[in-house]
């Protein structure tokens, strides 16, 4: 604050003071509040600074919403040619999902539906999450589209598309959107305000339990007040944003459909939509525990009843804390995957105690910066909690870690297992400067604070003019009686001194080395903070390491080739007749699903290129019960036969039967089985 003079210098006679007013001789004019220190509203600008720019970067590098569902096989395959047209078309899908009308569409070359319309059917069995729509009868050859779209049991949308043949490739004129569900401008909106609602989450519960648990006359302090109702303003303002924003976020991608009272109804029935609710309901009582706090307990002088009020705050807000942080485990990645009924709770605590560390990390730095009275035994009282706190972190941590990455592949291997340890990192450096804080925590004194008693920048009016001597030359004008003038003269002169003796004071505690050094290494933290929250919220949002391998697992097993390359086959015959001994040679190009070339050469027993009358050709596939397929070959040249655009549905273990006539009456059929992939 900026000092102020002991002895203000009377005004001149008829000259305006600095409130406007003319000012008689004699009488000190009145003074200008001392005005806040620049430096707190410097930090904070750092830190939101550092916040948007760290956000932006992450953002930037996520893309499109992370899908936490994948798919992981369909019936039929990606790129297969099948000879029918099937009766449905199923897909398999890594976790528990939720569909609705429209999830899964089969469309034809000129881009109309190909299924019957209804809403998929579950197909699955066990621990196999499966869905599958029919299609229509009659269905004529050419490439067919699979469209779905579908919203994953931790909440986040994902989407897709592939295609298959019947009879023979053709063109298509489906046009798919290119950019997928969960992105554009309302993904990143949706994005900015799941940040957002963090922030709120620990500036509110953080705050609430600094003042609460380490410095309780922190509840009279604006500073401290402005702090929790902010955390309960923005935490509310962007969970309503989220709720409006869900729809369009999980669907067409269009802000317009914000507004859309039957798509907000159909994100009321799901589980995300239900949490963000549920969210709201706790926030109204969460704002009934700040007007407790900050009314009748920061009120409160009996220590008997603000001992039983404080209990009954800590047990009652601590309910409606863990509720909050239950929205976000009974709708995210704790809800999913193997032990939920575990995960949940751990995730409620981890989020709790990152809300004690990191919100009460805040409430002091605004507590060191914006008030002149909190004492040490405050701050080592935080100490002490965060301390606490990061035990916590660290056991329920390493679970989350385990439960969520599984292996040291997926750990170094995927994003969300990078991104992990990016955060462990960033949380041993944060460890690091604690220790430095801890430090200066240990040498804090409270010097400059008489007894410990707390100074305000606008004491009462009462309490001040009791104290005060007021003569009649002060309070006496022309025409004026002194019953006029003393209370008005009382009150300003008691702000007056009051604003001296909260300079002096802070002036004192400005002085303090070891206070600073505490301040500067509080904001370090702070700093390094807001870059963790930033990498735990796109944590959140990002594919766990387990389940991204063993999606790519499943679909490897599924659609990886078994074998790479050209196909070369050799199969010695023999009819029985003359000249009826010899070798076929037959090759596959390029050995894969689809559309191949094939080429068969018969060499007689002499090695020389050697004529049949016929050559047939079939391939079956049984493990599919696919086949056998035939195969017509034409003659190019003696000994030499080939056909084109030879349809291999999908990969898999197929047999190759050949049927060799050297005459009239002598013939045999040869076959071999091999891998195509």
């Amino acid at each position: 604050m900026t000092a102020t003079a002991p002895h203000p210098r009377p005004s001149r006679t008829g000259q305006p003071s600095r409130t406007g007013r003319p000012s008689p001789a004699g009488r000190p004019s009145p003074i200008r509040r001392p005005s806040p220190v620049r430096r707190p509203f410097a930090a904070v600008a750092l830190l939101a600074a550092l916040f948007s720019l760290v956000s932006g970067l992450l953002l930037a590098g996520a893309g499109p919403a992370a899908a936490h569902a994948a798919l992981t096989g369909s019936d039929p395959q990606d790129g297969a040619v099948v000879a029918t047209a099937p009766k449905e078309v199923t897909l398999t899908f890594s976790e528990t999902i939720a569909v609705g009308d429209g999830s899964i569409r089969v469309l034809d070359p000129s881009s109309k539906r190909a299924d019957t319309g209804v809403e998929p059917k579950d197909l699955s069995d066990g621990s196999t999450v499966r869905y599958g729509v029919e299609l229509l009868p009659g269905l004529p050859d050419g490439t067919y589209t699979v469209a779905w779209q579908a919203i994953s049991a931790d909440s986040h949308p994902i989407s897709g598309a592939f295609t298959f043949s019947i009879g023979a490739p053709s063109e298509t004129t489906v046009a798919l959107p290119s950019e997928e569900v969960g992105g554009g401008a309302v993904g990143t909106v949706y994005g900015i305000a799941r940040y957002i609602a963090y922030a709120g989450f620990i500036l509110l519960v953080g705050g609430a339990a600094f003042v609460l648990g380490c410095w309780p006359r922190g509840a009279t302090a604006r500073p401290m007040q402005r702090l929790v109702v902010r955390g309960w303003i923005t935490l509310t303002a962007a969970t309503l944003a989220m709720l409006l924003l869900r729809n369009p976020y999980t669907g067409s991608g269009k802000f317009a459909d914000a507004f859309d009272l039957d798509g907000l109804q159909a994100v009321l029935d799901t589980k995300p939509g239900a949490a963000l609710v549920s969210r709201l309901l706790l926030l109204g009582a969460a704002a009934l525990f700040i007007a407790v706090l900050f009314g009748t307990y920061a009120r409160r002088e009996d220590a008997v009843e603000k001992r039983d009020l404080t209990f009954g705050l800590a047990v009652g807000g601590g309910v409606v804390a863990a509720g909050i942080a239950a929205t976000w485990a009974m709708s995210e990645h704790a809800s999913t995957g193997i032990q939920a009924g575990i995960a949940m709770p751990v995730d409620v605590l981890h989020l709790l105690a990152v809300a004690a560390w990191l919100g009460g990390l805040v409430s002091l730095l605004v507590a060191l910066y914006r008030t002149p009275d909190i004492g040490s035994e405050a701050v080592r009282r935080f100490s002490r909690v965060a301390f606490g706190s990061v035990l916590v972190l660290a056991a329920t941590g390493i679970y989350q870690s385990w439960r969520q990455v599984g292996s040291w592949s997926a750990l170094t291997g995927t994003r969300y297992g990078q991104l992990l340890i990016v955060k462990v990192a960033l949380i041993v450096l944060l460890l690091a400067v604690a220790w430095f804080s801890r430090r200066w925590t240990g040498r804090l004194t409270d010097a400059g604070t008489a007894s410990g008693a707390s100074v305000t920048s606008e004491p009462s009016v009462a309490s001040e003019a009791s104290g005060s001597s007021v003569t009649s030359e002060d309070a006496a004008e022309p025409g004026e009686t002194a019953d006029d003038v003393a209370p008005e003269r009382a009150a300003q002169l008691a702000r007056q001194r009051a604003a001296l003796t909260a300079t002096k004071k802070k002036r004192i505690r400005d002085a303090d080395a070891e206070r600073s050094g505490l301040r500067r290494s509080v904001l370090a933290e702070a700093a390094i903070a807001v870059v963790l929250l930033a990498v735990t919220t796109l944590l959140t949002s990002t594919e766990p390491g387990r389940t991204e391998e063993e999606a790519k697992g499943a679909s490897t097993a599924a659609t990886a080739p078994a074998a790479s390359g050209p196909v070369n086959l050799s199969m010695p015959f023999d009819t029985g007749g003359q000249n009826g001994k010899g070798t076929v040679r037959i090759d596959i190009d390029p050995g894969r699903s689809g559309a191949n070339e094939l080429h068969v050469w018969i060499d007689g027993s002499d090695g020389k290129p050697m004529d049949v009358p016929e050559l047939k050709v079939a391939l079956t596939l049984e493990a599919q019960e696919i086949g056998p397929l035939p195969v017509a070959p034409d003659r190019l040249a003696e000994g030499h036969w080939s056909a084109s655009n030879v349809q291999i549905p999908m990969a898999g273990e197929w047999k190759v039967d050949v049927t060799v006539r050297t005459s009239d009456i002598d013939q045999v059929t040869i076959d071999k089985t091999v891998k195509i992939g």
